[in-house]
């Protein structure tokens, strides 16, 4: 009996603990994750790998939905808007937001560059070339925005391409009308069904979080940054510096609202970008931030953020920029303000076609450094050299991606009308 009563204690004690665990809020459960995975990792070391199928797990199921996410919140989003001239002026101004933040971006990144000088006195005499592809042309990569095949295009996750045939689909549904009438219920429902997953999906968070974290910090160690501590210092205080003087200003002056409340309402979507390096793994999660913590509508988040995905990349294009100008300094290479302006240019437009996956901007690193005379042989010594300190770098840079996605959400939901803070302040009594 007294057992019987012990091992009923017992059981309702995990049901209670289990309870408290999911009642906790998701980003501070992340945190923890976190927090945690560096600690077991340190200790752990190279056998943090056993653990690295967990994170690998995460983000595939992550993976799983986006594409399905993608497709059916924007063809829902644009049919709900019933007026194509809307989506025009909603496009543009997205474009615009998106460009202007990446060249605030890279200009934050080249000042950092030239006080901080990470690259003088820097020996690449022992950095392993790496084997670089070739950078796809910007016309091909513009042309490739039009699938010829959607199907193909919807199983190969080109979210370019994916964009651009919803926005088709959408149009043409609106145009249509009457005879057209089930396709928007449906959209409607399968949007809702994706969002029902992401949340299930976004459970599994801390577990991966903490795989992933567990994983770099023993394989790479948390001082590895250290032998590249300028480089890495002015990376990140370029991210800092990009959060509190673009985005923060954008909040305050043009959004209305407190510049950490929308920070604390997008540390979701921020964590998760941190441990996965990936802005379009870390897409559902955004999505569902944008509508249930910040208050952009339904239709706008599914316009902008998905594109903001593929062609926002303000803390990538800042690394690119950053590196550039590192490479110069350690091969004695004199800029001139002409090849600043080249570097800024450069990046902004090669940005439009970097995959938003972890890694691709050594690709377009490669791509910039040409346009500014460095020979593909010291393109390799670089990328040989910061290669393995890559990964945590990525890890910021990826963060600030995001967080520029709901930036921008924002203040395109605030010019048009689509944009609630009272679910920003309720938000923030969790």
């Amino acid at each position: 009996m007294q057992y019987s009563m012990h091992s009923s204690n017992t059981y309702f004690g995990e049901i209670g603990m289990m309870k408290k665990w999911f009642e906790t809020a998701l980003w501070k459960r992340i945190l923890l994750a976190l927090v945690l995975g560096i600690i077991v990792g340190s200790i752990w070391g190279e056998g943090a790998v056993s653990i690295k199928w967990i994170g690998d797990l995460f983000v595939r199921l992550i993976s799983m939905v986006v594409v399905p996410l993608v497709f059916f919140t924007l063809v829902s989003g644009i049919i709900a808007m019933g007026d194509p001239q809307k989506l025009g002026s909603l496009g543009v101004k997205t474009l615009a937001l998106y460009m202007l933040t990446t060249m605030a971006a890279i200009s934050i990144g080249l000042v950092l560059a030239v006080l901080l000088q990470p690259g003088v006195d820097v020996d690449l005499s022992g950095a392993v070339p790496q084997v670089l592809q070739e950078a796809v042309p910007l016309t091909q990569q513009m042309m490739n925005i039009v699938p010829r095949n959607p199907i193909a295009a919807l199983a190969n996750g080109d979210m370019l391409a994916i964009i651009f045939f919803a926005l088709i689909f959408g149009i043409a549904t609106m145009v249509v009308g009457d005879k057209a009438k089930p396709i928007p219920h449906l959209m409607d429902a399968a949007s809702e069904i994706m969002l029902k997953i992401t949340g299930w999906v976004m459970e599994v968070a801390p577990l991966g979080v903490f795989a992933l974290i567990a994983w770099v910090s023993g394989t790479q160690g948390v001082i590895a940054l250290l032998d590249v501590a300028r480089l890495a210092l002015a990376v990140v205080a370029g991210c800092i510096l990009h959060l509190v003087l673009t985005h923060g200003a954008l909040m305050k002056f043009v959004v209305g609202v407190s510049p950490l409340a929308f920070f604390r309402g997008a540390r979701d979507a921020m964590l998760v970008a941190f441990s996965t390096s990936s802005s379009s793994a870390t897409l559902p999660v955004t999505i569902s931030v944008a509508e249930k913590k910040l208050g952009v509508s339904p239709l706008l988040a599914s316009t902008t953020i998905p594109l903001g995905a593929t062609i926002n990349m303000d803390g990538t294009a800042l690394y690119v920029g950053i590196v550039s100008v590192f490479a110069a300094q350690a091969f004695g290479i004199d800029l001139a303000l002409a090849d600043y302006l080249v570097i800024v240019g450069a990046t902004t437009l090669v940005s439009i076609g970097t995959a938003a996956v972890p890694g691709a901007s050594l690709f377009l690193m490669a791509a910039v450094m040409s346009a500014i005379g460095v020979t593909p042989e010291q393109i390799a010594i670089v990328i040989g050299f910061i290669l393995p300190f890559d990964r945590p770098l990525d890890m910021v840079r990826t963060s600030v991606n995001v967080t520029g996605d709901l930036s921008v959400a924002m203040v395109v939901g605030k010019w048009e009308g689509e944009l609630d803070l009272s679910v920003l302040e309720q938000s923030q009594k969790r």
